[in-house]
């Protein structure tokens, strides 16, 4: 059925959204070298870890790196390496780096979902190659300490209170401060971005390569141009997939407060979708009109405000539903939110509010939704962000973004302008954030959606501002998160592939319609 294979796709979603903590084997065999694939300096490439889930021909290995760059002679960590080797040597050209987002995403992870059709599309002109950033999946781990209740998805996005108080997100952002100050260490400071960069030198240099080729998604692309801003010469066919503003005033402050504009440009096409007769068929048609749908969601989220539906957590294989937690309306509007990442996730969403509205009905919870982060994701959630860049610490200055984003923005109730632990962030950011320029090698081609959830095309016009003649960008009249290989649209798909396999790229910004 639809609906089912929907939810499936929010589960992986909202998988994808925590960071699963798969170790990978960096011993074992050492893989055979494919041609100059092998020429490494610092890396011995064995089979990975079952947990990993290869890929056939998937290679791992562990990189050591400084904890602290200002020692570089003091405490190593380990980062989970992979790679997906060229198959025709005699085609290959170098490296790519698949750069995931989050922060909080594992690369190998990525590279897993993504490698047998990026591996098609370069057709052996790469090896491809993803690290798990330090705090993430089989890389050393950062840990807060921090109680179950406050590693849900929902606290950790704070949502204000159904009226729109505060009170308890402040509370809760200074008890996770409190604790990451307390139980986090050099390890939990050591995650900011310019580290990733670092640690991203140390792979190009244990992987042998003179320059490296990169595709960043989301949070990856700041990370990919933030390297390209300090080792610029280091670069050779770079893509930005789903960017967002590099302001070094804002950074991931600005990120968050831009999912409510992204939010409202990506609605509509859910609201089309939700009101299509096709959808009558399916149960899943939630209006007649795609005007009247937004009104269905936002009245049902106001009614779960006031009196919180019962609602069911699927069992495991074999083992009956049991019960969920209460279904509220910020529960509802942060499915919403997940599921306007893709079309594929909308089945979900319609099926979730059509439950909802039956008195007797069951709303099916996905388990992400409803339980708590491991501790070590939790950790990587709130790190990177908090470590990056200064936050406001004034609790009434929230107080009133948070009322005047609930208004110009419902569908997201004041979340994204909403208070964080960074407020309370003892010792601020670890070091002044990347200024990102034009200066550098024009080598870089992004790629973006007019109607992104997370990383809106408003904000993403950021990125291409500060990047100036360095850049071409290919716009794609789509709605979701991700572009390349991830929604269907050959156009946009051909453009990277052309770039990145043959170094064409566009005179000037182009529009795939």
């Amino acid at each position: 059925m639809t609906t089912n294979r929907g939810r499936k796709a929010l589960l992986l979603a909202l998988s994808a959204a925590t960071v699963a903590g798969a170790a990978l084997a960096g011993g074992g065999t050492a893989a055979a070298a494919a041609g100059r694939a092998g020429a490494t300096t610092g890396l011995t490439w064995g089979d990975c870890a079952p947990a990993v889930r290869p890929l056939p021909g998937q290679q791992c290995a562990t990189l050591s790196v400084p904890l602290d760059y200002a020692d570089p002679d003091g405490e190593r960590i380990p980062l989970a390496v992979s790679r997906l080797p060229s198959t025709r040597p005699e085609a290959r050209r170098g490296t790519l780096m698949v750069i995931p987002g989050g922060p909080g995403s594992s690369g190998v992870q990525r590279l897993g979902q993504k490698g047998a059709a990026l591996a098609k599309e370069m057709d052996g002109a790469y090896d491809l190659v993803a690290f798990d950033p330090r705090g993430i999946g089989g890389s050393a781990k950062a840990r807060c300490g921090l109680d179950e209740g406050d590693r849900w998805m929902m606290t950790l996005r704070s949502w204000p209170g159904a009226g729109g108080g505060i009170d308890e997100n402040v509370a809760r952002s200074k008890r996770i401060a409190e604790a990451c100050a307390r139980n986090g260490g050099a390890m939990l400071r050591g995650l900011t971005t310019a580290n990733q960069v670092r640690d991203l030198e140390q792979l190009r240099k244990a992987l042998g390569e003179r320059k490296l080729s990169a595709w960043g998604v989301s949070y990856g692309t700041y990370v990919a141009a933030a390297y390209a801003e300090r080792y610029p010469h280091r670069t050779d066919r770079w893509v930005l997939d789903s960017s967002n503003d590099p302001d070094p005033k804002r950074v991931a402050r600005g990120w968050l407060e831009g999912m409510a504009q992204g939010a409202e440009d990506r609605f509509p096409d859910f609201a089309d979708w939700a009101a299509h007769p096709d959808r009558a068929d399916e149960g899943l048609r939630l209006a007649e009109r795609p005007g009247d749908v937004r009104a269905v969601v936002m009245d049902l989220a106001g009614r779960l405000d006031r009196e919180p539906h019962a609602s069911v957590l699927p069992g495991a294989p074999g083992e009956p539903a049991r019960p969920g937690p209460p279904l509220t309306g910020s529960m509802l509007l942060q499915s919403l939110q997940l599921a306007l990442y893709s079309d594929g996730f909308f089945p979900s969403f319609a099926q979730l509010v059509t439950e909802a509205l039956d008195p007797q009905g069951e709303p099916v919870l996905p388990r992400e939704l409803a339980g708590a982060m491991p501790d070590d994701a939790a950790a990587i959630t709130v790190g990177v962000i908090c470590n990056d860049v200064n936050w406001p610490a004034s609790v009434p200055a929230y107080e009133r973004a948070v009322a005047k984003d609930r208004e110009r923005f419902p569908l997201t109730a004041g979340m994204p302008a909403n208070i964080t632990p960074c407020a309370f962030w003892k010792g601020g950011a670890v070091e002044k954030p990347v200024r990102i320029t034009d200066r550098g090698p024009s080598n870089i081609l992004m790629i973006q959606n007019l109607r992104d959830p997370a990383t809106p095309y408003s904000k993403g016009m950021g990125m291409r501002r500060a990047l100036g003649d360095r850049a071409r960008l290919v716009s794609v009249d789509h709605g979701g998160h991700g572009v390349y290989l991830g929604n269907g649209n050959a156009c946009g798909d051909q453009a990277v592939t052309r770039f990145l396999t043959g170094g064409v790229r566009p005179d000037g910004d182009v529009l795939c319609r």
